[in-house]
């Protein structure tokens, strides 16, 4: 089952406000995929996101080490967030060869983070209930995202 509950679109002058939006929204759930073209922002957002939540690590795009990892301090605690790339992935078989659906669980059980790029390269892997945002291009300036809540 999926509930929607977020429709926006935004420029990236007014990315910041879609930013912390956002996360009021999502910040319950510890897998949160990103969907899009190539070069909708994906990765720009999770950027944005960062730095709203003060992660002092270079945030970039896991593309080739399939995951990086940050922290961030919130409510005294560590924080941390599994930014993977999903992209090259082949087969499910892959990821669970590199240790990923282990991650998603740890990070679930630890009330940490999995933020997942390309999460459609392999859907059957994503612990269930997830925030899973998409994000569409509507002109060179202009994004529309579209964020639902997967329970089922």
């Amino acid at each position: 089952m999926t509930e929607n509950i977020l429709d926006r679109i935004y420029t990236l002058t007014d990315i910041e406000l879609v930013v912390n939006e956002l996360w009021s929204l999502i910040s319950p759930y510890s897998v949160i995929t990103f969907s899009g073209e190539m070069g909708a922002g994906k990765t720009t957002f999770i950027h944005h996101l960062c730095d709203m939540l003060q992660v002092p690590d270079a945030v970039s795009s896991p593309t080739f080490a399939i995951i990086n990892e940050y922290h961030f301090n919130a409510a005294g605690r560590d924080n941390i967030i599994y930014h993977m790339d999903w992209y090259r992935i082949k087969s499910e078989e892959e990821l669970m060869a590199a240790g990923i659906e282990d991650c998603m669980l740890q990070a679930v059980k630890d009330k940490n983070y999995c933020f997942i790029e390309w999460p459609e390269q392999a859907p059957g892997m994503i612990p269930k209930p997830y925030a899973q945002v998409k994000i569409a291009v509507l002109d060179e300036h202009t994004r529309q995202m579209k964020v639902a809540i997967v329970t089922k």
